[in-house]
């Protein structure tokens, strides 16, 4: 039963990462608005996805490894133009594409680069989700940000626990993301509720 329940759990996931940003872009649209969400988590969680993208393709994971992330990323940077474009800066766009676009060749330049990016990935990747988590608090307003979007990073994390037995350090990213996307979702749920009832 292991490994059904395992290739259950890697659909689910393949499935949630497919739609995992479209709460959030649907949010964003239909208010034409950006708040309650910051420029800065995003640029850190795309900064990332991008190393863990590299990391596994430069060293030949399996393509069911990572094949999640580029479509997750597709979503992040369709969300960050949608953020620039309702604040104001859209300019600001393709100096992005261009910094990331470089990040992306940079990045395996050296073996010692990628190894060290991938080492401090997971720091990234949690200041992102810290850097929402200030926003809401200064903010004390979920405003756009959709608890539905992050509950399914959640999940996302959690079944990668289950599915990631080969590596400490990957393994250690999860738990650590998983504590964070729930953390960012009760943060995004509180600040709804309060609104409700003022």
């Amino acid at each position: 039963t292991m490994p059904g329940l395992l290739d259950l759990v890697h659909l689910t996931t393949w499935a949630v990462c497919a739609v995992i940003k479209l709460p959030q872009l649907a949010a964003v649209l239909r208010a034409r608005s950006a708040s309650g969400l910051s420029v800065g988590s995003l640029l850190l969680e795309l900064a990332g996805f991008l190393v863990f993208l590299r990391y596994q393709v430069y060293y030949d994971y399996p393509l069911e490894t990572y094949l999640e992330y580029p479509i997750i990323m597709a979503q992040d940077v369709i969300l960050l133009y949608c953020i620039l474009h309702f604040s104001g800066q859209r300019k600001r766009a393709l100096f992005f594409a261009v910094i990331y676009w470089g990040a992306w060749y940079m990045l395996t330049l050296q073996k010692w680069v990628i190894d060290l990016a991938m080492n401090l990935c997971t720091f990234i990747s949690a200041a992102s989700k810290l850097v929402q988590l200030q926003h809401l608090w200064q903010t004390k307003d979920s405003g756009q940000a959709s608890a539905l979007t992050w509950g399914m990073s959640a999940y996302t994390c959690a079944s990668k626990l289950l599915t990631t037995w080969c590596e400490v350090l990957i393994l250690i990213r999860f738990i650590i993301m998983l504590i964070l996307n729930i953390w960012v979702t009760a943060t995004i749920l509180h600040y709804r509720k309060t609104k409700k009832t003022d």
